[in-house]
């Protein structure tokens, strides 16, 4: 007896290759698109019952959610989740992260924040702890290049200033955006956030490069310090 559980097991009208084929993928469940990547189960458990299981891994999250906060760590203390099947899951994962960006990115503009917020927006709604993105652009407001400029805590980034003033000067930058997350999902500004911000405002003004806005990123939402006359 194969112990090595497959979807070629299911009945046919519940294979998700079969139903793929005839349907198109748009017809397929969470699972049944997730069971097709990593192909094969394990010993008592079919690929779609194990697909079932790594959706459902953490309380806190559902669903296609759930991919976003899994390590390959994480992925690896499941039974029937080897280094294979780990690498491609945190592979759909990203894929996922860089087409979202690369539909925003066609509708960017640097002078209206719901733009930057939707373009770092999948790319850091996720994330358990802070980072900031320093956003660099010329005197045009063109794009010139971001980064990130510091991870931080579960509440806090750990912004240097001078760090933040090393690299836009690096680039010759005239402009710049910071763009940070709250993994909580709420994006009101701390009080750490507001002081922060008008001191590399005042900081940057003094060097001539000039901050035009901090975002910070909830879970699909946003907070411009412009849009809200904090700057």
């Amino acid at each position: 007896m194969n112990t090595n559980c497959t979807v070629k097991e299911l009945p046919e009208e519940a294979r998700p290759y079969e139903k793929c084929l005839k349907y198109g993928a748009a017809a397929m469940t969470n699972a049944e698109l997730l069971a097709i990547i990593i192909r094969t189960g394990t010993k008592g458990m079919k690929s779609l019952d194990l697909a079932e299981r790594i959706l459902t891994l953490k309380k806190e999250h559902t669903g296609l959610l759930m991919l976003q906060h899994l390590s390959v760590n994480d992925l690896l203390k499941i039974k029937g989740v080897g280094k294979v099947k780990a690498l491609q899951i945190q592979c759909i994962a990203e894929l996922s992260n860089r087409i979202s960006k690369t539909t925003a990115q066609q509708s960017l503009s640097f002078n209206t924040p719901a733009t930057i917020a939707d373009y770092y927006m999948e790319e850091l709604r996720h994330k358990e702890r802070e980072q900031l993105i320093l956003i660099m652009l010329n005197t045009k407001n063109k794009f010139l290049k971001d980064m990130i400029i510091s991870t931080g805590t579960i509440n806090s980034s750990l912004v240097s200033p001078r760090e933040i003033f090393v690299e836009a000067l690096k680039y010759n930058t005239v402009n710049m955006i910071l763009v940070h997350n709250h993994p909580s999902g709420d994006p009101t500004p701390s009080g750490e956030d507001i002081l922060t911000t008008k001191r590399l405002q005042t900081a940057g003004d003094l060097i001539g490069i000039h901050l035009l806005d901090h975002i910070v990123i909830g879970d699909n939402c946003y907070i411009s310090f412009n849009e809200r006359g904090m700057l």
